[in-house]
């Protein structure tokens, strides 16, 4: 086919296509020039702070891991590189056998690790936080009312983001026979 010519036969229709799509493409290249000479570095000053901020200066968040079971429940809080700086569980706390699933030892251990937070004064130094969520027990639903009343309060902005780091199993290797009771 000789260059110059289009498969299509001529009409105005698609004359007008043509005409269009140059245009629009045409448009498209100068709105791609237009952005690329507006990255000077003078306009970052007219950036709101947290945008013209890179993402690696700010300083990396805590962890709050909370492993909730059916039987019983664990907060981890740790620094940065992932060392614990307080690890308490139910039965820490003084719960026994089938008191340490339910939602109120999972309810007084949230209220716990906030108290000790701010007495040892860790609240200082964690300026971001994430919250790492495991297991679907009761002490998942404490916890996050905990965070979201009043006993939390202090520690509500902190956080950065909230994750669920639940196991699934795909597949996997064989589950354990059902219980035969009677």
């Amino acid at each position: 086919m000789p260059q110059g010519t289009s498969p299509l036969p001529s009409s105005p229709q698609n004359e007008s296509l043509d005409r269009s799509t140059s245009s629009s493409l045409s448009s498209l290249s100068s709105l791609g020039m237009n952005l690329r000479s507006k990255q000077d570095p003078s306009t970052l000053n007219s950036l709101p702070q947290y945008l013209a901020q890179p993402r690696a200066a700010t300083a990396p968040p805590h962890h709050l891991h909370i492993f909730s079971t059916r039987h019983n429940t664990h907060i981890t809080l740790t620094r940065p590189d992932r060392n614990p700086i307080l690890a308490v569980s139910t039965g820490n706390l003084g719960f026994k056998k089938a008191a340490r699933g339910t939602y109120d030892a999972a309810y007084q251990l949230g209220a716990y690790i906030m108290n000790r937070i701010q007495q040892e004064g860790l609240l200082a130094k964690i300026q971001q936080m994430e919250l790492v969520l495991r297991g679907y027990g009761d002490g998942r639903e404490a916890i996050k009312k905990i965070l979201l009343g009043s006993e939390g309060m202090s520690l509500r902005p902190r956080i950065v983001r909230v994750t669920d780091a639940t196991r699934l199993k795909f597949g996997g290797t064989r589950s354990k026979k059902p219980r035969r009771l009677g």
